[in-house]
């Protein structure tokens, strides 16, 4: 498989028809909030497109990659090291996780907040909608051993979920038990190619984005704008589908023009600068910080906790929320190993440590002003 030189790719060549233009939601969110800065030559933002709009696309987005996917010798040497686990003597660790379920914010239409509920998985109450993200419920995904914190919100304790984005298709973000507890109507925003896997399982409101391309979800105070965006990850879910779907990350973008900023699954590379240039005044950046030893491997698909924080400051975010780890042990750190080096890391930039948003599992925060 050979590597893709980095590029921007332009919006969605694989559509029918353009979207009509766009309502004055596109002028406002271009610049975010009132005083947001505005990154000079960033290129306006995509009118809106139609929910639930039938898409065709390519057979695969291999031409996305942004490095080459681990070949046979790859996977035959973490086989021999063994690496993809903590060592033993490192487990006890897991009691330390930080887990503090509280009950989520009160959060009316000026109101957004985010709640960790664990690995990728947010409540974002924005617009006065509740969103979603890579929503896994479940105690046990497939190929991976179980959770080693409970959920940080009980299911029966969600308010009406109103929208769930998906960034890509692996089993710990798309978790087909977990999205079978909501309405078949709830809205799914996800990546091009996924509508057909959903659409199978019965959900009906299904929208899929190519990069750089946005919808609007209605909202008690005006509409919530969702942008899909690049990430430097892949797709994959059985033996014959590597890269048939996409994957990226999302931006939400309130009705007064705040920004939150969910990366999904990603490596470190050149689009966060990007994002930020075109979505700029982002308040709160949900970052992934775990799954990344041994770095030979994991480094193209999974930020270390320096590199989520070198992420932030590309994104121009004000807030880092670290994420994707202390659930599921998916690589070889040692549990409480991600905690630690992104506390340094940030310290280390001198910015305020309030805004480092470094949760434990079950635990919100209120974006101020708010």
């Amino acid at each position: 498989m050979t590597e893709q030189t980095e590029r921007s790719v332009p919006a969605s060549p694989h559509t029918g028809p353009a979207a009509p233009p766009g309502p004055s939601v596109v002028a406002r969110s271009a610049v975010g909030r009132p005083g947001a800065p505005v990154r000079p030559g960033a290129p306006p933002l995509t009118a809106p497109r139609p929910l639930a709009e039938p898409r065709t696309w390519p057979r695969d987005f291999t031409d996305r990659l942004t490095a080459p996917l681990p070949g046979v010798r790859a996977l035959a040497r973490i086989a021999r090291e063994g690496k993809l686990r903590p060592v033993p003597e490192t487990m006890a660790q897991i009691q330390d996780l930080p887990f503090a379920p509280g009950p989520l914010p009160a959060a009316g239409p000026a109101t957004t907040a985010v709640t960790w509920a664990g690995h990728a998985s947010w409540i974002v109450r924005i617009g006065g909608l509740t969103v979603l993200t890579d929503p896994v419920w479940s105690r046990k995904i497939l190929g991976t051993p179980a959770r080693v914190t409970p959920v940080g919100v009980r299911w029966e304790d969600l308010p009406p979920v109103d929208a769930v984005v998906i960034s890509h298709n692996h089993y710990d973000h798309l978790d087909a038990p977990t999205l079978k507890r909501l309405p078949r109507t709830t809205p799914l925003l996800l990546p091009a190619g996924l509508a057909p896997w959903a659409r199978r399982r019965g959900f009906t409101a299904v929208t899929e984005l190519d990069w750089w391309e946005a919808v609007e979800l209605p909202a008690p105070g005006g509409p919530v704008r969702v942008d899909f965006v690049p990430a430097h990850h892949w797709s994959k879910r059985t033996l014959l589908d590597t890269c048939r779907t996409l994957w990226g990350g999302w931006v939400l973008t309130a009705p007064d023009g705040r920004r939150v900023y969910f990366a999904g699954d990603t490596g470190y590379g050149h689009w966060f600068e990007e994002i930020g240039r075109r979505h700029p005044g982002i308040e709160v950046a949900m970052l992934p910080i775990g799954a990344y030893d041994p770095r030979w491997m994991l480094r193209p698909v999974h930020t270390d906790p320096e590199e989520a924080v070198r992420a932030c400051q590309d994104l121009g975010a004000r807030a880092l929320a670290p994420m994707h780890w202390s659930t599921f042990l998916l690589s070889g750190e040692p549990p409480m190993e991600p905690l630690h080096r992104v506390r340094a890391a940030w310290q280390a930039t001198g910015r305020p440590r309030e805004d480092l948003w470094d949760l434990p599992v079950g635990s919100s925060r209120v974006l101020p002003g708010t």
